[in-house]
């Protein structure tokens, strides 16, 4: 890519084809504020040697971003960094987790080994590997098996490499005064919240509340036909300030680990 402009555009494109409600919701927005701005992107791994938090981080590094926290999600097996850019304040940050594999059962092991050893290392090295996609064949008796065990592996088992979220910034929206009125706006667009934990998670205290959709259901083709699986969610984050008046700028663990639910498959 030119520039981190190009590539986070890039990465919208690949993101709304996956989940075509969050163009609409931009839209709805757009026509009622200046600037709908990206509070942060989200992207998924495994803590593969070939495949951690820092083979995705190049990719923004090398573009300014800098590591700037931890988050540790004890139940789901997963860690993770988020990165902010250092010159710019209005580029997204970048949250990356992964799924920590020398937790999981010996089958979640097995499995994310074999489709990680079909992935060329000049595809991970390329930047274009952020909206790649899979690189192996995917079988839907092994997604379901997978989500058993854990929804996060079967989500990158049947995506691949590509943006799990985007979120809009509501401090920088000139229509919503806070979360409350953002959520009664989006669901009178049609759309479904996430509920788990309440459809606001965090508190003004925390200095960050979150809201998101829930995951559409777009169909994957698996090695035994058509199926429609969660693809991408849309979240929005309102943020506080911290005692020297900047908006603090990290993430809340428990909040965020209801926020992954936005992908779990709907009943």
């Amino acid at each position: 890519m030119s520039n981190l402009n190009q590539f986070l555009e890039t990465m919208w494109v690949d993101y709304t084809k996956m989940n075509p409600q969050a163009a609409q919701i931009f839209q709805a927005f757009s026509k009622g504020n200046k600037h709908v701005l990206n509070d942060h992107i989200a992207l998924r791994t495994f803590n593969h040697p070939k495949l951690g938090i820092k083979s995705l981080a190049k990719h923004f590094e090398k573009y300014g971003y800098k590591d700037c926290g931890e988050y540790f999600f004890k139940e789901k097996k997963l860690y993770a960094k988020h990165y902010e850019h250092q010159t710019n304040p209005d580029m997204p940050k970048i949250f990356i987790s992964e799924l920590e594999l020398e937790k999981m059962p010996e089958f979640v092991q097995k499995t994310i080994n074999q489709i990680v050893e079909l992935i060329p290392q000049n595809k991970i090295d390329s930047e274009e590997f952020i909206f790649s996609g899979i690189h192996w064949p995917i079988e839907h008796s092994v997604y379901e098996k997978l989500a058993e065990v854990s929804e996060y592996a079967s989500w990158v088992y049947a995506w691949g490499f590509r943006p799990n979220h985007f979120t809009v910034s509501i401090n920088h929206l000139d229509q919503f005064k806070n979360i409350q009125d953002l959520n009664v706006f989006v669901k009178g667009l049609g759309v479904k919240l996430n509920a788990s934990g309440g459809e606001i998670k965090g508190t003004p205290e925390e200095l960050l509340e979150q809201s998101s959709t829930m995951a559409n259901e777009e169909p994957v083709n698996f090695k035994e036909g058509t199926f429609k699986i969660p693809a991408c969610y849309y979240e929005f984050a309102k943020r506080y300030p911290l005692a020297n008046g900047k908006l603090y700028q990290g993430f809340i663990a428990k909040s965020a680990d209801k926020i992954f639910e936005s992908t779990n498959k709907q009943n």
